[in-house]
């Protein structure tokens, strides 16, 4: 054979501010030297080997020879045969075996990539039986990190099992966040060293490059930082090459002189992989150089893929609670839009269980004009978000950051900045705003995040932090963002809200319809009264009967004249534009009262209870009230047990009025009851009871008493169905006598 010689491998160029980020380190061109290195084909020729191989090995060193021909140790060439066998695809899983080699002990690594087979031998300086020892320990340990419920409690356990197997002076747990910069969660150290725990690293700690390998090769150690590389040699011009796997691979020149900055002298990683992403580490840190057993950085590996795997269960269990729970928040919110006929009141009514599932702080909801807020923002920024959201979207809107909020409303908005927004009425400006307040945290960085520039003898270079005493900065503008979780089941939400307001739409329609078909024949009956009494008395053929004919007149008129009232009604509250209430100090007994005596006299013969129990000041609309309590006494005359009275009370309690109407009579059916405050309800068309009604009446009384601030109920207590009405005392009420 007629050598070819072997040169030193393409090693990287220095790293500079422009090539930083671009940094080859899977292929460094180089090894640490507590270990040696040779490299073959897929056909076991020798293609290069470092250059500190053993004097037993170096004089036959020669690119091109067969492996079979190099004095290895027996189970060394086996592993080598083993992985040319098996490799698939230019790749093979690395293999271990204990060898022995000019009297010193060795691990043996091989493994193959990109169609190279690589042969490390790992100086071993522990005894094999302290190996085993150690091997029992970290199985122990496996275990221990097994039976935690929590992540925090998992992560803990981790790193303190991890420190107590392998003997490091630090052992940290890092969890990266979605931006990639990453806290210190967990750690366990030796007592004199400064804590790092509740620490955060910026992204730019790990570049891109060494989060893809960290995520390929899940464990790397660095035995002594202030080792001198050892040079790889190989064929004038072949490719550098790809150490991905390996173990002895050379570290980036930044990586040891930040490590050097924090004073540590020897570090491992083992990444904590969940579904290809790197979800966390496991630092861990000596003050002194150490070299850790390929066996037992494997227990440490091990128990990274158990934590990953027990951490992916924990995870997946949350999600599913949170999956639960978000399902049965939807399933109610969209039976009670169903139900209501104010999709706001069903969004308040299920406010706090939409925050929970969420993880939202606050909600503000709009719907045909009206606001309502959930939660401790204030009116002024509930509605200056509602000004900034875009018109006629149909998509879930999301922000976390205030930039992202249009320029004019982004001084307004205060502390909130995370919105998730769901147009679940777009016809109706229909919009469910769950709200995230800004972080406002003060963050401990270790040490400032930017790197600084250092100037030498090859110009301007990127050096990593000097200092790692923490450097705290405040986090403004930026809320926590919203999980993927969260954001699945928001779209799930959102599709069913919409598809509950379109379906609340369509029966809105055909009621309306039916109530123009109801509202014609209703009118009908007192237009015809009023035509005939009009024909008789210009006919002159009224004769002794024109006062009769007068109060049919006026009968039919007022009748005509409340069912086109509650249309208008209708209308306005339906168009969003509200009843126009003037609210003025009122006394609520006086205007009970009179309401009680104009019963008695135009129906004497029905007994009405009342006993007026002074004055009752409130804020209301006299004429409102008057229609509400009017509507009221209407619905107990008509459905009250005849021969027994109809009850009216009025009493004050800390800053409220009650007003109750109550009559004699059965229990309403559950499922009328909770329609009770509905427009157009099946139950009144046509009731025996009440025909001229068309189901508008308490739908109208519960919006005005929505517009006082106060609040509308029925139940059956006694025999007697109660309606009862509550209203915020005025101020002088609440104050009481001085």
């Amino acid at each position: 054979m007629n050598p070819v010689p072997a040169e030193p491998m393409p090693a990287p160029s220095q790293v500079d501010l422009a090539s930083c980020a671009d940094e080859p380190i899977h292929t460094p061109g180089s090894i640490q030297p507590h270990g040696f290195l040779l490299f073959m084909d897929g056909e076991g020729r020798l293609e290069g080997w470092s250059t500190n191989a053993p004097a037993s090995l170096l004089p036959v060193l020669q690119l091109g020879r067969p492996y079979a021909e190099l004095p290895l140790p027996a189970a060394s060439l086996e592993l080598i045969a083993e992985c040319a066998g098996a490799l698939t695809e230019g790749e093979c899983p690395p293999a271990m075996a204990a060898v022995a080699l000019d009297g010193r002990d060795y691990d043996a690594i091989v493994h193959a990539t990109a169609g190279r087979i690589v042969a490390e031998f790992e100086t071993r300086m522990v005894p094999a039986d302290e190996v085993a020892l150690f091997a029992v320990k970290a199985h122990s340990s496996i275990e221990r990190v097994r039976r935690q419920r929590s992540i925090d409690a998992l992560l803990e356990s981790a790193v303190r099992q991890v420190r107590e197997f392998t003997g490091f002076d630090r052992v940290m747990a890092y969890r990266f966040r979605p931006d990639d910069s990453g806290d210190v969660v967990a750690e366990a150290r030796r007592e004199d060293l400064p804590a790092f725990r509740g620490q955060r690293y910026p992204a730019g700690d790990i570049p891109a490059q060494a989060r893809r390998l960290y995520v390929l090769n899940t464990l790397r150690m660095i035995a002594d930082i202030g080792y001198a590389p050892v040079p790889l040699l190989g064929a004038r011009g072949a490719p550098a090459l790809d150490m991905s796997f390996g173990v002895l691979r050379s570290v980036s020149p930044i990586h040891v002189e930040y490590l050097q900055n924090m004073g540590v002298q020897a570090s491992m990683s083992v990444s904590i992989v969940i579904n290809g992403r790197l979800w966390g580490l496991l630092a861990c840190h000596h003050m002194t150089p150490k070299a850790v057993p390929y066996a037992i950085r494997m227990a440490a590996d091990v128990l990274a893929q158990v934590l990953a795997s027990t951490v992916q269960s924990i995870e997946a269990r949350l999600d599913a609670e949170l999956v639960e729970r978000a399902a049965r928040v939807r399933t109610d919110l969209v039976e009670s839009l169903l139900v209501d006929e104010e999709p706001l009141d069903a969004l308040a009514r299920h406010a706090d269980a939409l925050l929970e599932a969420t993880g939202a702080q606050a909600m503000v909801c709009l719907h045909n004009g009206k606001v309502l807020q959930h939660g401790p923002i204030e009116r002024d920024v509930a509605e200056t978000i509602a000004h900034a959201l875009p018109a006629d979207a149909t998509e879930m809107l999301v922000r976390q950051d205030v930039k992202e909020w249009p320029q004019e409303s982004q001084p307004l908005l205060g502390k909130w900045v995370g919105l998730l927004g769901l147009p679940f009425d777009p016809p109706g400006g229909g919009w469910c705003l769950l709200l995230r307040t800004e972080q406002i945290e003060h963050v401990s960085w270790a040490g400032r995040p930017e790197k600084s520039i250092g100037y030498g003898p090859l110009g301007a270079r990127l050096t990593p932090r000097g200092s790692f005493d923490a450097w705290h900065e405040t986090v403004l503008g930026l809320a926590h963002p919203w999980e993927p979780a969260v954001l699945a089941n928001a779209r799930l939400m959102l599709s069913e809200l919409l598809r509950a307001s379109n379906a609340r739409r369509a029966q809105t329609e055909s009621t309306r319809a039916q109530l123009l078909a109801m509202l014609g024949h209703d009118l009908r009956d007192p237009l015809n009264s009023i035509n005939m009494a009009g024909t008789l008395l210009e006919r002159g053929s009224g004769g002794g009967n024109q006062p009769t004919l007068g109060k049919r007149i006026q009968s039919s008129s007022n009748r005509m004249q409340r069912l086109i009232g509650q249309v208008l009604d209708m209308s306005r509250i339906d168009g969003g534009l509200g009843l126009g209430m003037l609210l003025e100090p009122l006394d609520l007994g006086v205007l009970v009262d009179d309401m009680v005596d104009e019963m008695r006299l135009a129906y004497p013969t029905i007994r009405y209870e009342y006993v007026n129990p002074g004055v009752t000041m409130v804020r209301a609309d006299a004429g409102r009230m008057s229609q509400v309590l009017s509507n009221l006494l209407s619905n107990a005359r008509h459905h009250g047990q005849v021969g027994h009275p109809i009850r009216v009370a009025l009493k004050s309690e800390p800053g409220w009025a009650t007003l109750e109407v109550a009559n004699n009579g059965a229990p309403i059916a559950e499922d009328l009851a909770a329609n009770l405050f509905n427009p157009f309800k099946r139950s009144s068309l046509h009731n025996p009871l009440n025909r001229s009604g068309m189901g508008l009446g308490l739908y109208i009384v519960a919006t005005i008493v929505r517009e006082h601030e106060g609040e509308i109920a029925y139940r059956h207590e006694g025999g007697q169905v109660v309606f009862s009405v509550r209203l915020p005392l005025a101020e002088m009420e609440r104050a009481g006598p001085t």
